[in-house]
């Protein structure tokens, strides 16, 4: 073929214009892959906010907290039974944020007061999951502190009072409940804290729960930092039963404490609340074992005090912290 000089260096321009687009386009690639990390979570569902986190200022201005909630990138809510907000405000201010709510949590002495009421008012919160809080006793009236007067000390007095038969009738309770809400196209489940792990001559309050409920009628929602405060490995438990989890709450506690399995206690060594990835909780470890688990919801709870910043600023914190967590 005859020599073309103005075709050579046609081709040379084009070839020079090939290589720069692409070395562009090669280099902007490392960015495009950390960014898709970045907006990635360990378990690719939405992050959740355990509303508890929150209580003061959801009691001072619920419409602008959720509001707040959302801006930092929460999907999801999960209620608090603590909430002093009427049902219709609060519905109105998650709808106004643009927050879902598929679980909230209920006290077990409600749930049998009128459980029929309760499963309407988690159908119209668009819930999936009813979650019990705490246990309970057949005979509140055992406790000697007047729930009137100390709500807190009454509660903990009837946590400090339970026996293992007190863990056996909240089994039967929870199937009884549970089995409603299966009827009634709901789950319901148990949230644990640390007390659960308490011995009784070689189990413990959570395995009887776990041996004792019907697993299609009781699930579990995993309190990550509780359990490991109680001196448990979530990991063991996501490993064991991976049937029975599907919710989980994401806390963490400085390192340094001493596992107890007493709730509230102050004594030496006691665990201090902390925001995500700056405790003693290895959530690497426990979202790896997750990703074998049919987690459906996963929620940040921070345990008050907010010491070292408000807790709107807090769940900020944890809500990065879970952005840029990789199983």
């Amino acid at each position: 073929m005859r020599y073309n000089p103005l075709l050579a260096m046609h081709q040379l321009l084009a070839r020079r214009a090939f290589l720069k687009a692409a070395a562009s386009s090669c280099a902007g690639l490392p960015f495009l892959f950390d960014t898709q990390l970045m907006e990635a979570n360990p378990l690719n569902l939405p992050i959740g906010l355990q509303l508890y986190t929150v209580g003061k200022e959801m009691d001072a201005d619920p419409f602008g907290t959720l509001k707040r909630v959302a801006a930092i990138g929460y999907k999801e809510v999960e209620l608090s039974p603590l909430s002093k907000i009427p049902a219709k405000d609060l519905r109105k201010a998650l709808d106004d944020a643009g927050l879902k709510n598929p679980s909230g949590h209920y006290l077990l002495p409600d749930l049998q007061k009128d459980l029929q009421a309760k499963i309407d008012l988690a159908k119209e919160f668009g819930e999936e999951y009813m979650i019990a809080t705490v246990p309970w006793v057949p005979d509140p009236s055992r406790i000697k502190v007047d729930p009137n007067k100390d709500q807190l000390g009454f509660f903990l007095a009837l946590i400090k009072s339970l026996t293992l038969d007190d863990w056996k009738w909240n089994a039967e309770q929870f199937n009884k409940v549970g089995e409603q809400m299966k009827k009634a196209g709901l789950q319901f489940g148990y949230h644990n804290h640390n007390f659960e792990f308490k011995s009784y001559g070689g189990t413990t309050g959570y395995d009887e729960l776990l041996r004792l409920t019907e697993p299609a009628l009781v699930k579990l929602e995993l309190d990550c930092g509780w359990m490991t405060v109680a001196g448990q490995d979530p990991v063991s438990y996501l490993r064991k039963y991976p049937d029975r989890y599907r919710l989980m709450h994401i806390k963490d506690f400085h390192k340094g404490f001493t596992p107890r399995t007493s709730l509230m206690d102050k004594g030496p060594g006691a665990p201090v609340p902390t925001e995500l990835g700056r405790g003693a909780v290895d959530y690497h470890r426990i979202f790896a074992a997750a990703r074998n688990v049919p987690i459906r919801a996963i929620y940040v709870e921070q345990e008050p005090p907010f010491t070292e910043m408000p807790a709107l600023e807090a769940i900020k914190v944890d809500y990065d912290y879970l952005k840029k967590l990789h199983a």
